[in-house]
């Protein structure tokens, strides 16, 4: 059973964008996954607009003999995409592939790493002297250096306007307001949220953070990749300093495989 010495296969599932430059993101996040553990097949697959599709990497996984794969949505939230979209494409494999297990993970979600990943992007907008590129010492370097604000260019207060991509249901926009809330608690500035489809947007976060006497304003994108919607961001509130998406940040590497990690554990205890 070909399944890599070190477990199932790896299936990460990433949303997918008529912008090559999100794919390419993506397929650098995943290189760095797979460099991290040799051992294990891992594949990169998209739920739509860009290839190869879930479906297509299935398929592929099967018919070279696997048959147990773990699939990770590389979804920052647990909206309709990992609810109901990417289950039911795992179903569909499942009756045409019925000897293969396929197990979806949780989404990535407002994981700490993530929320200091975050920080990690801020920091270097900000020319802030931080070196590390590593979570834990990151974290707790940021407050410090977040509050003095020691920018060779400016020693203004910094404010942070957290830019996701929004949601009609406005249930998942509060849902995914706890990133500011916790990105806030990470660096000891000031934190708005706002959204690029729907409001609060980007505008209203800035007069906030100003209100609040932030002098200098860093949008965080919580988004994976850059795409049409970080560029609406950038155009929208041109005068401000935009920090990069997570990317292919270690701390990206680290969740996924925590997340895979954790339904191989779930795995076990149910087949024991």
């Amino acid at each position: 059973m070909p399944r890599g010495a070190g477990g199932p296969a790896l299936i990460a599932v990433a949303h997918g964008s008529r912008d090559p430059r999100s794919a390419a993101t993506m397929a650098a996040v995943v290189a760095e996954v797979a460099a991290a553990r040799p051992d294990i097949p891992v594949r990169l697959a998209f739920l739509d607009l860009s290839t190869p599709s879930v479906d297509e990497v299935v398929d592929d996984l099967a018919a070279r003999g696997h048959t147990d794969v773990i699939v990770v949505p590389l979804l920052l939230g647990n909206a309709f995409h990992a609810r109901v979209d990417l289950p039911a494409l795992l179903a569909e494999a499942g009756r045409r592939h019925p000897r293969l297990q396929l197990t979806q993970a949780a989404v990535l979600g407002p994981d700490p790493l993530l929320i200091a990943a975050v920080a990690d992007r801020v920091a270097l907008s900000c020319r802030l002297p931080l070196l590390a590129t590593r979570v834990t010492p990151l974290v707790a370097a940021l407050p410090a250096a977040l509050t003095a604000a020691t920018d060779p260019l400016s020693d203004a207060p910094v404010g942070i306007a957290v830019a996701a991509v929004g949601s009609r249901d406005a249930a998942a926009n509060r849902r995914t307001a706890v990133v500011a809330r916790r990105l806030a608690a990470v660096t000891g500035r000031p934190t708005e949220m706002c959204f690029a489809t729907v409001e609060p947007g980007i505008e209203r976060a800035v007069d906030q953070l100003r209100a609040r006497g932030a002098e200098r304003i860093v949008v965080a994108p919580w988004f994976l990749a850059p795409g049409l919607l970080t560029d609406r961001l950038v155009a929208a509130a041109p005068e401000v300093v935009h920090a990069d998406v997570i990317g292919a940040h270690s701390a990206l590497v680290d969740v996924i495989w925590a997340r895979y990690d954790t339904s191989v554990a779930t795995e076990l205890v149910l087949s024991a």
